[in-house]
């Protein structure tokens, strides 16, 4: 299981180890991880009291932890092309997050059990070392 202090939410990953695709490669290549927002996560307090749900922002920013674990470096998110979230995710709810590389583009999804509660295309590149 992985867990960054910066990143208070936990990925672990689903299957076996493969070796990691390249951002410049046209193949799409998929990955999977399991993703759990504990019920401290920081944003949670206000978003919403009595009724707390993980906001949107914290599942990008757990995709692309995501991808920057799987792939290995640090990434640019250029642009994101398109977003849509389906379903609400409670704290400490099970989920899973499904990527596809498409040479820059990545697509996620994030589910809670079979349900897509969020879906998009992110932008990518690899992030300039400095």
């Amino acid at each position: 299981m992985l867990y960054r202090q910066s990143e208070p939410f936990m990925l672990s990953r689903t299957g076996s180890p493969q070796r990691r695709p390249t951002v410049t490669s046209d193949t799409p290549v998929r990955h999977s991880l399991a993703l759990r927002v504990p019920a401290h996560h920081p944003a949670l307090a206000g978003h919403f009291p009595g009724n707390p749900i993980v906001p949107g922002v914290v599942l990008l920013d757990a995709v692309v932890s995501a991808a920057e674990e799987w792939l290995g470096t640090r990434l640019h998110v250029l642009r994101l092309s398109h977003a849509k979230f389906l379903a609400p995710l409670k704290p400490d709810d099970a989920a899973r997050i499904e990527l596809v590389l498409r040479g820059p583009l990545l697509d996620f999804s994030v589910h809670r059990h079979e349900t897509a509660i969020a879906k998009g295309t992110l932008n990518i590149t690899r992030a300039a070392m400095t």
